[in-house]
């Protein structure tokens, strides 16, 4: 059974289960969002050793071969490209379609959030390089660490050689450890999916946030199906574009429900290698680098729903130098959501109200209650950019063996 139909089955069983099951009693509830907590972290549990002896092979080879500048060029060219889409595309949606007006709440703001950008740089380099493995959210400190050891190791190949074949060797052992997991996860996924169902009723019976979640589904199919088709057409003359799309399904199911950046990294690697055939040098270091920068999904959703607060609390057109504003910030901002693998959009939300200030430090707890949405959007949206560009960098480098549709697992 193809993989995806696996994670399908899931979703159905997931969705049953919240309609089926006593979810209005709290115990039930509690119990739930216990559940899906704890597998997600299951989810990730082989996430680090993976992305930390994959990226050491994937870096060495890279510089034996000559193609690491090559392809650290492409991935920040394609992460930088394809948030500026992502973001203009959030901005004309939003400013073409005026959604009905959010209702006003009085809630009160319990917490405010922000980005360390110190921090950030600071937890690059712990004080032992050691600790790099410990971290299991920002996911470049581990990978910095593995840049250092894949780049050493290839300088001198003979005498390292033992360094890179353990590296090699634990690579292997981590992603068939990894497809274990994702196998399993197919199944733990029915919890994540009741849960989130539970959410997405109590959000979408008043049918204030409706008209929000269309928006966001008509952009996901205008990104999905036209523009990256379009791209990777005439990027990487691709007679069949939409396999991209096709292979990317259960990622973007997992994506979609958990939210979370970090836990479909394992699931992801394996139908980039199983299904479309993307080497181990190439997508062992590409991947993390979209999932970690390319989070122009988080802009997008961000934009849209910051307009749909202003346009909430007033009734006048927004300035263009505001809507110039919104988009710098929006686009700026996401590319230091690394450490925020889940929920990262909500964040830059608050950080926008707070930012632009005039009495809209919390009006984004208009759309509080609708957070979760908010951020599985944003999370879709990422993967399938993350999917997209590794396979346009692993054309251009010429890093993949293609493989047939049928063939994809």
């Amino acid at each position: 059974m193809k993989v995806w139909i696996k994670y399908l089955i899931g979703v159905a069983l997931g969705i049953l289960a919240a309609f089926i099951l006593p979810t209005e009693n709290a115990a039930f509830a509690n119990a739930i969002a216990f559940l899906t907590e704890l597998f997600i972290r299951v989810g990730r549990y082989v996430v680090v050793p993976l992305l930390f002896t994959s990226a050491i092979v994937a870096v060495s080879k890279l510089r034996t071969s000559k193609l690491l500048l090559k392809t650290t060029g492409l991935t920040v060219l394609i992460i930088v490209a394809s948030s500026l889409i992502l973001t203009l595309v959030g901005l004309a949606s939003i400013l073409m379609v005026k959604l009905p007006r959010i209702p006003i709440t009085v809630d009160v703001a319990t917490e405010a959030f922000s980005i360390d950008v110190k921090g950030l740089i600071l937890s690059l380099f712990p004080y032992s390089g050691f600790e790099a493995l410990r971290e299991g959210s920002f996911l470049l400190v581990s990978l910095v660490f593995a840049f250092i050891i894949g780049w050493e190791s290839a300088s001198e190949e003979v005498a390292f050689k033992p360094v890179y074949a353990l590296s090699d060797a634990l690579s292997d052992l981590f992603y068939n450890i990894a497809n274990f997991f994702t196998e399993i996860l197919s199944i733990l996924s029915i919890a994540i999916v009741c849960y989130w169902t539970m959410d997405f009723r109590k959000v979408i019976e008043p049918g204030i946030f409706t008209p929000m979640v269309i928006m966001f589904l008509v952009d996901f199919v205008i990104v999905a199906g036209i523009i990256y088709p379009l791209i990777l057409h005439f990027v990487c003359h691709d007679p069949h574009p939409y396999k991209v799309l096709y292979a990317s399904i259960a990622p973007l199911i997992l994506s979609f429900f958990s939210g979370d950046s970090n836990l479909v990294i394992p699931l992801a690697n394996r139908h980039l290698s199983d299904s479309l055939g993307i080497r181990r040098r190439c997508r062992g270091f590409t991947y993390p680098m979209f999932s970690i920068f390319a989070r122009g999904g988080s802009a997008l959703v961000t934009t849209i729903s910051f307009i749909l607060i202003w346009r909430s609390y007033s009734s006048l057109s927004i300035p263009v130098t505001d809507i110039l504003w919104i988009f710098g910030l929006s686009f700026g901002l996401s590319f230091l959501l690394g450490g925020i693998p889940a929920g990262g959009a909500f964040v830059l939300l608050t950080i926008l109200c707070s930012k632009y200030a005039r009495g809209f430090e919390t009006s984004f707890l208009l759309l509080k209650p609708a957070s979760m949405i908010i951020c599985s959007f944003a999370a879709v949206f990422d993967t399938l950019t993350a999917m997209v560009g590794s396979y346009i960098v692993a054309v251009k480098t010429k890093t993949i063996e293609h493989h047939s549709i049928t063939h994809f697992i």
